[in-house]
């Protein structure tokens, strides 16, 4: 990312302080898409909360936020006292006395960090510290501009401009300095003649967020948080089920299953074996209604034999919890539990990210807090900005692994962040078994079966026209459309997609030999190379090539430094190419260091343009005082940002022994020179990591397109 496309942090406005201007207001949905942003454009983030609840043993947001974002600022530092104590505070009438200590905290934090985001305290009717009015005062007295969050739901149009005109009133008395409003919650179809209402000029935008009951739904997470329930059985992914209603099962099971509905959670004593194995068999039938999961009482658990049996069936679908209480007062306790962002619940955190950032004009908003320059690229505002351009003008990505689990997961993540349109391929039937087994939401995902895809003989015919020279024959192009990376190459071929990502359970060879038969080069590349992004703590670097030419010649070498000068440059990363050896300058001699001299001179006399040195040691390419000494006046050494590795040995030991010391994200590897993009996946991916490579690859595509 150029460096100069990011905003200073020493020149922001005033830090922003999110509160709610009542109780539910939704406020942590706005937090999270606020962090996201910021993340992406202010450099080092601090979050603070004024006031936190005695009675929890840490605070829930506070632990979300460190956990999503790796935050390395004490817990201690990121709250400025406990309700126990301001209430104390303001019982003994030291109410400047409880600012200060806020104050206090507040700027210790501020000290060490670019930015810092503040939430207020949780809305309590008549507990003066968590209402709105303390609120607006602290963010006064810690000099922020505030983001109030209004609660749309249950009320009518003029409900909320009079709860809306009442806020001003408010505001205007604090003398806010107000960044935006947020009014969340707003059912669809009130929102247009809202807006209608709301179009004549204020002094700062209105936004308005639509409801979204899935997200009023707790999770299975936000039960066993709560209750600090014992996870008898579970995988991190089923702690994210949505609770639509609970079910305490006391009953026959015959009786029981009549009374099952999508989404329940079942409240159960732990010896009611009859009913645990029922809802077992009950959410692999097709003929009952899936439950989110299973809530067991009384301390305890199933009969061992029981448990035996339920080992032998591998990762349930849902998670099995057991609490201490018994079955009146679990149910009770449950009844009482609010839906909260849950660190562990990425499919909630997509929805609620693809939400609020389809309603709030992110753009205009980082206009209102930035002004200036930034000198940092952190992994975060890499990724962050990534997502934004692919965003920007979608476009549709075949996946062929269709009935993959992790291509399901990220596909459900880039649906619900609305980042590309997808098509996955494989046996429908299949794929759709396996979405509804995993409870993945996937309603506008595109399934194609090659197999018996209509669109197969247009595509025979267009691989034996190509390859016709080969001596391939029409059928043998035809039984080579069954295989979904054919297929799904000759859909970007023929233009029904724009790029394909593949890898998770195919080889290499496999995913990308038919790009070689089809796709092949654009011009001027005279091959395929690859690059790893290189995300340190606060910069991103660009490795080439560390995954296709396991020997490159000097020729093939000076293409690979040129594709990734100008990959890197196409993401916004100022090419200065290091070409890299065992020696620096004119100091060694040997047939390696003579190939990298020689690729040195055809890649300048190719385009001069380039900022391109070499041959250099990796630590005169990245150390300035090194490059002082080994090449003094260089425009490269010192500062580097695109490293060329003589070979496939020296790139693909380099990239892994950067990533493992330094704790680096390596995102990759993102292929170049093909005329259209196709990216190969690590078998070992994550499923962030597919996430990341569909949306460079999207990119590319854009560029792809731009340039025809």
């Amino acid at each position: 990312m150029n460096n100069s496309s990011h905003q200073n942090p020493s020149l922001l406005s005033q830090n922003i302080y999110i509160t709610g201007t009542g109780c539910n207001s939704g406020k942590s949905i706005i937090m999270l898409a606020m962090m996201e942003m910021l993340t992406g454009y202010a450099g080092k983030i601090g979050f603070f909360r004024p006031i936190i609840n005695a009675g929890a043993q840490k605070d829930d947001l506070i632990e979300f936020i460190s956990y999503r974002y790796q935050t390395d600022l004490p817990y201690e530092a990121m709250y400025g006292c406990k309700s126990d104590q301001a209430r104390e505070l303001v019982a003994q009438e030291r109410y400047d006395e409880l600012h200060t200590l806020i104050l206090s905290k507040y700027r210790a934090l501020k000290a060490q960090c670019d930015f810092v985001l503040c939430i207020g305290s949780d809305y309590r009717h008549g507990d003066s510290i968590f209402e709105f009015d303390f609120n607006a005062e602290v963010a006064n007295n810690l000099d922020c501009r505030m983001m109030p969050v209004m609660h749309g739901a249950e009320q009518d149009n003029i409900q909320i401009l009079n709860s809306l005109a009442h806020l001003k009133q408010t505001l205007h008395e604090y003398d806010s300095d107000v960044v935006a409003v947020v009014i969340n919650s707003v059912n669809r179809n009130q929102i247009e003649p809202l807006r209608a209402l709301l179009s004549h000029p204020s002094d700062f935008p209105i936004y308005i967020v639509p409801i979204d009951l899935s997200l009023e739904k707790p999770s299975m997470g936000n039960i066993a948080h709560a209750l600090n329930a014992k996870t008898l059985s579970s995988d991190k992914k089923a702690l994210g089920r949505e609770i639509y209603q609970y079910k305490v099962a006391a009953m026959l099971v015959p009786d029981f299953l009549d009374y099952l509905e999508a989404g329940d959670l079942i409240i159960t004593p732990g010896d009611r074996s009859d009913i645990i194995l029922a809802s077992l068999m009950a959410y692999h039938s097709t003929n009952y209604p899936q439950i989110a999961g299973l809530l067991l009482t009384g301390n305890q658990e199933p009969e061992p034999q029981i448990r035996q049996l339920i080992a032998g069936l591998g990762d349930l679908p849902f998670a099995v919890l057991g609490s201490d209480t018994d079955t009146f007062t679990t149910a009770m306790q449950v009844s009482q539990i609010p839906a909260r962002l849950h660190s562990a619940d990425d499919r909630k955190i997509a929805k609620a990210l693809g939400l609020v950032e389809s309603s709030i004009d992110m753009n205009e908003l980082r206009q209102r807090l930035y002004s200036g320059i930034t000198h940092k690229t952190t992994p975060l505002m890499f990724e962050y900005d990534l997502l934004q351009r692919a965003k920007a003008k979608k476009q549709h990505i075949v996946l062929p692994e269709g009935t993959e689990e992790r291509i399901l997961r990220a596909a459900e993540i880039l649906s619900l962040r609305d980042v590309v349109k997808i098509t996955l391929l494989g046996n429908e039937a299949e794929i759709r078994q396996k979405i509804q087994s995993l409870a993945l939401k996937l309603p506008d995902v595109e399934i194609i079966d090659p197999m018996t895809s209509e669109l197969r003989p247009l595509f025979a015919q267009a691989y034996y026209e190509a390859r016709k020279h080969k001596n391939i024959v029409y059928a043998t192009a035809f039984d080579l459309m069954a295989d979904v990376s054919y297929f799904g190459t000759l859909m970007i071929h023929l233009g029904f997609a724009n790029g394909m990502v593949s890898g998770a359970v195919h080889s290499t060879q496999h995913t990308i030999r038919p790009a070689f038969e089809i796709i092949k080069t654009k011009p001027g590349a005279a091959i395929v190379s690859s690059v790893f992004f290189m995300c340190l703590e606060d910069q991103v670097l660009v490795y080439g090539d560390c995954a296709v030419n396991p020997n490159p010649t000097a020729q093939e070498l000076a293409d690979i430094a040129i594709s990734s000068a100008d990959t890197a440059k196409s993401f916004n990363i100022e090419p200065r190419v290091a070409m890299l050896s065992y020696s620096t300058g004119d100091s060694g001699k040997g047939e390696a260091v003579d190939k990298v001299r020689e690729a040195v001179k055809i890649a300048k006399k190719l385009r001069p343009d380039l900022k391109l040195e070499g041959p250099m040691q990796y630590d005169a390419a990245v150390d300035f005082g090194v490059a002082q000494t080994k090449l003094p006046g260089s425009e490269v050494a010192g500062h580097a940002t695109v490293f060329i590795f003589p070979d496939l040995n020296t790139g693909n030991n380099t990239y892994k022994a950067v990533q493992r010391s330094s704790g680096a994200i390596a995102v990759g590897p993102v292929l170049q020179g093909l005329n259209k993009p196709v990216n190969d996946l690590s078998r070992g991916c994550t499923v962030p990591d597919i996430v990341n490579t569909v949306i460079i690859t999207a990119i590319q595509a854009q560029e792809s397109e731009a340039a025809c």
